[in-house]
């Protein structure tokens, strides 16, 4: 199980974010039993951040009955109330305010928090107490899918891009409580390797891309070396795409992680490396067309669970290697071993 500070470090680089030094030194004098309670924290401390730089404001669609004509007059509503021989007529105008639908979900996030029984009494008053900073006229959205997915689409960027990354991840692990009507019981998303492969995929493309320049780091789509009677059927071979490429004018990497328990498995009596995923690396190597004078090389990448690997071949003419990295050990260590594995 990753300790929950390494956890820390796996999400924001997975979220191309730095970590701060500041909520580091915050976390060691912490102690964090559950993964909710970090992303509480989390949360809590990026809020503070948005909060003192004032919310971001957007302009919201109002309707209301008023007596001076404003934006569009709405008919339908305002002939069927009769409302013209009034003085009055019903409108809709745009107004600038805080009442934006990521403002909304942050609210929304943070009453659903206050409200658990998976955090401690101290932290839980510590959300309602920043829930209350927000503007009394900022009206909270219901924490679903639905609105999650709707502020997915704006592409924010920066502080309010990573705080939605958390609030959804706070939803994904999210079950409604059947005891307990309005609350939400939470489960260690660690637990969960479908969810916990694309962190440990984001995590370790960012990590390259930020600590490193001596290649260029992408995820890629390589393309099939593939001939086809008819053009047409091309188009229905897999898509090969790599987890993460790094790439300099000498050297190629494609380097593929897989969040397995372990590098190898059960095989009758023996332990045998898991053939699908030496497959997908070795035909990606085949169908990549590396530039003159570069070396093409590819990297099994799993986190150490039950065996450590650091496995060395030549498969095809293609330097090969199956790598386990240790995500128990201090953080400092799980750097240096990433920094070596492209050295």
């Amino acid at each position: 199980m990753i300790p929950i500070q390494n956890l820390y470090y796996l999400l924001c680089y997975a979220w191309n974010r730095l970590p701060s030094q500041g909520e580091w030194q915050h976390l060691e004098a912490s102690t964090f039993h559950r993964p909710l309670e970090l992303l509480t924290h989390m949360l809590l401390a990026g809020t503070r951040r948005l909060l003192q730089q004032g919310l971001p404001l957007g302009y919201a669609e109002h309707e209301e009955e008023l007596t001076e004509l404003r934006g569009r007059v709405l008919l339908a509503p305002t002939l069927s109330r009769d409302l013209l021989r009034q003085g009055r007529a019903v409108c809709a105008y745009d107004d600038l305010g805080p009442n934006t639908p990521f403002n909304r979900l942050l609210a929304g996030t943070l009453e659903v928090l206050g409200r658990t029984r998976h955090l401690s009494a101290a932290l839980r008053q510590e959300v309602r107490r920043l829930r209350a900073r927000f503007p009394e006229e900022l009206v909270a959205a219901p924490f679903t899918r639905h609105e999650l997915r709707a502020v997915r689409r704006l592409r924010l960027p920066g502080q309010e891009g990573f705080l939605l990354n958390i609030c959804d991840l706070i939803y994904r692990t999210a079950l409604p409580d059947t005891d307990t009507e309005g609350r939400t019981r939470f489960h260690d998303f660690r637990r969960d390797e479908t969810l916990m492969a694309g962190i440990f995929e984001r995590f370790v493309r960012n990590f390259y891309r930020l600590e490193q320049r001596r290649y260029r780091v992408l995820s890629e789509t390589i393309s099939w070396q593939a001939e086809a009677e008819r053009p047409e059927d091309l188009g229905l071979l897999p898509s090969m795409i790599t987890d993460t490429s790094l790439e300099s004018a000498e050297r190629k990497i494609i380097l593929d992680t897989k969040y397995y328990a372990a590098a190898l498995k059960p095989h009758y009596d023996r332990q045998r490396l898991i053939a699908p995923h030496l497959y997908q690396l070795f035909a990606y190597l085949q169908n990549q067309a590396p530039r003159a004078g570069q070396q093409l090389e590819g990297v099994l990448l799993y986190p150490a669970a039950a065996h450590e690997a650091y496995l060395r071949y030549t498969l095809g003419g293609f330097p090969m290697r199956v790598v386990t990295i240790d995500l128990n050990q201090p953080w400092p260590g799980i750097a240096a071993d990433l920094l070596g594995l492209v050295a």
